[in-house]
């Protein structure tokens, strides 16, 4: 849980600069305005036009308060639903990053209609018409991670974390205790081993090898190829298909 959420971990925008080329940035959710908690756009990866969308932290405090310190707001996720069902139009396979404990909860939010954005997105993304591979970088947290993540497949970085409310949450809940939060994740089962092995995920990327970590390079190379390999691979099936097995995905729940 602690590595899940240290300072020090790659952003979606450093992740975007380090696997694609010829990003393009876009802003606004065309109804309210542009909030920077989520970022997006098309690029290239291996020479092939993507979009790409990611939930982003700040590496500071003056950045994080810029970025909400990565819990978006309703127009972050209709921005992000912009450029899904941009990307249906042109045919472009879609790749999202998610880390975030969860959206933002604050009275302008909730009026602007947070959980209609959350919900909008979890149908459209369930019938959205391209392959869509959604990657957990950091934090996974509730419906604000899940409004990116309905994919035909998830994957998670080897020390991260996907659950439907964050430990201390869970332990508030459970015990009236959120310092029992450390306790709690165990029950959970919140990590990308124990995710893989329940079959919730799809792929655990490596951070570690021999107990030794390893580099971020190796950990982009890694990521690169497993999403030209697996993208190729989607890109192949039929429309039918494809949807059809991120329905089954999904229902199996």
């Amino acid at each position: 849980m602690k590595l899940a959420r240290e300072q020090h971990r790659f952003t979606a925008l450093e992740y975007i600069d380090a696997l694609f080329s010829d990003f393009i940035e876009f802003h606004g959710d065309r109804y309210y305005g542009d909030d920077h908690a989520i970022v997006g756009g098309i690029a290239k990866l291996a020479g092939k036009p993507v979009t790409v969308v990611g939930i982003q932290k700040g590496r500071d405090l003056m950045e994080n308060i810029d970025r909400n310190f990565g819990a978006p707001h309703p127009e972050g996720y209709r921005k992000a639903l912009r450029l899904m069902k941009q990307a249906e139009k042109f045919g472009r396979p879609v790749i999202t990053f998610i880390n975030t404990a969860g959206a933002y909860c604050g009275v302008g939010a909730e009026e602007r209609g947070e959980g209609e954005a959350i919900a909008r997105n979890l149908m459209e993304m369930s019938d959205l018409k391209v392959p869509i591979i959604a990657i957990i970088i950091g934090e996974g947290g509730s419906g604000g991670a899940l409004a990116l993540g309905v994919a035909d497949e998830v994957w998670m970085l080897e020390h991260t974390i996907y659950a439907i409310l964050s430990p201390e949450g869970f332990a508030s809940i459970l015990w009236k205790d959120g310092s029992r939060a450390a306790e709690a994740a165990e029950l959970m089962k919140i990590t990308a081993p124990e995710l893989k092995e329940l079959d919730v995920i799809d792929r655990v990327i490596p951070e570690t090898f021999n107990q030794e970590a390893l580099s971020q390079e190796k950990i982009n190379r890694m990521l690169e190829k497993a999403l030209i390999a697996r993208l190729t691979e989607l890109s192949q099936l039929p429309l039918d298909t494809l949807l059809e097995n991120r329905y089954q995905r999904f229902r199996k729940f």
